[in-house]
């Protein structure tokens, strides 16, 4: 592939890294388990850390707390400490922080509801869930958060939608429909169910997750490196690439996930990745000859 000089050069300029996850460093099943690495993962990440640089891997996957990806991770020959890990959970407690918001309906499980509890905010559950209310007997609540829910219930969707008519605001882990697996695209739930809620309500949507800035905020602050001094390296052309040019960050995208020759093709210039490659093996290799 041709390598663009300019992309290269803010490439070996570069003070920190985001990673995807799913496509990107790693491929698993449709409910994002028995992770493998992709060529080139575990070397890259060795690199990083061998030049000093900060780097975190952000998926926009609920279905596990941060920590627990990042076990995940460590166990497939990944080294990612659990502070190196976020999730749209961990971008949403610092928005809803910020907010002030104090109590957080929750459309989802652990992976949803534990970095919002460890950022002193209390999670309500919807109807037909434990703890859950009943329809309209639903807490008033600052925030409705939608995530990775296949227990998804119709009570549950009637809380939500009442939560919202008495002044709650929505947010959605993330829009994409599909996440890469080693069997093809899976389908995630947090658009469905926000569509919904939408439809009903007439609502506003905010997304906590990749490609808002409100994300790349979060993992720049992480890093404690500005934006436009980021490397975003990611598989989905919904998402890594969109993200990294709202912030003015270096976006790379590979082909081992969801991203296809032609995906992005039909877009003008200035929207397409700064450096398209096979995978993270041929950054790799781009990254060593900086250094030898």
């Amino acid at each position: 592939m041709t390598v663009p000089d300019e992309a290269v050069t803010r490439l070996w300029n570069a003070r920190g890294f985001i990673f995807d996850m799913d496509g990107t460093l790693v491929l698993g099943d449709r409910v994002n388990h028995g992770l493998r690495p992709l060529p080139g993962a575990v070397e890259m990440l060795a690199w990083v850390r061998g030049r000093g640089l900060p780097y975190v891997v952000f998926t926009n996957g609920t279905n596990r707390a941060p920590a627990h990806f990042a076990r995940v991770l460590r166990e497939a020959g990944l080294d990612v400490p659990d502070a190196d890990m976020l999730t749209p959970a961990s971008s949403a407690a610092v928005m809803f922080a910020r907010r002030r918001y104090k109590r957080v309906m929750v459309l989802g499980g652990d992976g949803l509801t534990r970095p919002l509890t460890q950022a002193g905010i209390e999670v309500v559950p919807p109807a037909d869930t434990p703890g859950g209310g009943a329809g309209h007997e639903t807490p008033l609540v600052d925030a409705v958060f939608v995530g990775w829910f296949p227990e998804f219930t119709m009570p549950a969707l009637e809380s939500a939608c009442h939560a919202v008519w008495a002044g709650a605001a929505l947010y959605s882990a993330s829009e994409t429909p599909f996440f890469a697996s080693a069997h093809g695209r899976a389908l995630g739930t947090s658009r469905a169910i926000s569509a919904m809620i939408r439809s009903l309500t007439g609502c506003r949507l905010t997304i906590t997750g990749k490609p808002s800035l409100a994300a790349l905020r979060a993992a720049a602050a992480r890093l404690g490196v500005a934006p436009k001094d980021i490397a975003v390296v990611g598989d989905d052309p919904l998402l890594e690439v969109p993200m990294a040019h709202r912030g003015r960050a270096l976006a790379i995208a590979v082909d081992t996930g969801l991203g296809t020759a032609t995906a992005y093709d039909h877009l003008p210039a200035q929207r397409r990745p700064h450096l398209r490659l096979r995978g993270v093996d041929e950054l790799l290799e781009i990254c060593r000859k900086e250094t030898g």
